[in-house]
């Protein structure tokens, strides 16, 4: 992945605030569900869902500045201690050393090839004819193959199913089917999809799977929270309001003199769980109308003198 600093199009000195906001701005424009007729947009969407996972995060930053991570958030090699730069996992050259007469005494080199790679580096190494010099095989260090991504998926897909397609660091690109049902940080392991090193079978691909903000809905484990604007008058006289859920539209009855803040209980309207299905919970937020209505106004401050009410008398 590129830089998530480039891609979020922040500097490096961002504040949190600053990356927050720049993502929220570019989630709201790629948003699959925004641009169905593009589908680059999608790509676009789950490249900014990586970029924030490291740069909006504190501690994930902190070891992206430092070298620690790179930009997919996969530890970097740093090498062996007290050893030379440039090293890479991979990267392993056949090394002779001499032990001549040996460390402080007593010992020997394999007790040293012990304490630093196990008693099987030792063993895996060659002994010379007069039995002081071994040579590192690199095929007895274990190297790590395993590539680790991120995608993001809509909460709709998330819950029946998509085919989506997935880039890897090395510019390869791949059809990854998401189940239906997948959770938020499920991995989905793909077998000998990872690098590969001579001598050694292909590592794995781990997609790990993110689901990105859904305008309308928010979750809470196998529930889904909405915010449903309603009118002034259907607050005061009631009435049917239509609600969005994940399958087709519901009417839900407002009863009369709703209050903003009130909370109603769609049951079986969640995610699908074991055994059935969470619920959907609505809270009801009322709206006034744009602009200044002086009709409404009038009524209100007649209401106000006639009408009076405390509803912060508890406080």
């Amino acid at each position: 992945m590129r830089d998530p600093y480039e891609v979020l199009g922040v500097p490096r000195g961002a504040s949190a605030s600053a990356i927050k906001s720049a993502y929220r701005k570019l989630a709201k424009k790629y948003h699959p569900d925004a641009n169905k007729n593009d589908p680059k947009a999608a790509a676009r969407f789950a490249e900014l869902n990586s970029a924030n996972e490291i740069i909006g995060d504190d501690e994930k930053r902190k070891q992206f500045d430092r070298g620690e991570i790179d930009a997919d958030g996969k530890p970097r090699f740093q090498g062996f201690p007290g050893g030379g730069p440039g090293g890479r996992a991979g990267g392993f050259e056949t090394h002779t050393f001499r032990t001549g007469g040996g460390f402080g005494g007593g010992g020997g080199f394999e007790d040293i090839l012990n304490s630093m790679f196990g008693a099987g580096a030792a063993r895996g190494g060659r002994r010379g004819s007069g039995g002081s010099t071994f040579e590192f095989d690199p095929g007895t260090i274990a190297l790590d193959l395993d590539v680790s991504v991120s995608m993001a998926v809509s909460l709709e897909e998330a819950v029946k199913g998509a085919e989506k397609r997935v880039r890897l660091p090395n510019g390869k690109e791949l059809n990854v089917k998401i189940p239906a049902g997948v959770v938020a940080g499920q991995q989905i392991r793909l077998k000998g999809q990872g690098e590969s090193a001579p001598g050694h079978p292909p590592g794995d691909l781990l997609i790990t799977v993110n689901i990105a903000p859904h305008p309308f809905f928010k979750v809470d484990g196998s529930d889904l929270r909405l915010d449903l604007p309603i009118t002034l008058y259907e607050a005061v006289l009631g009435g049917k309001v239509r609600v969005p859920t994940l399958g087709s539209a519901v009417e839900l009855s407002i009863p009369k003199n709703t209050s903003s803040g009130r909370i109603f209980r769609l049951k079986g309207k969640g995610l699908p769980k074991a055994g059935g299905a969470g619920d959907l919970f609505v809270t009801t937020r009322i709206m006034l109308p744009d602009g200044n209505d002086a009709e409404l106004e009038q009524l209100m401050q007649k209401w106000r003198e006639t009408h009076p009410y405390n509803p912060r008398s508890d406080f």
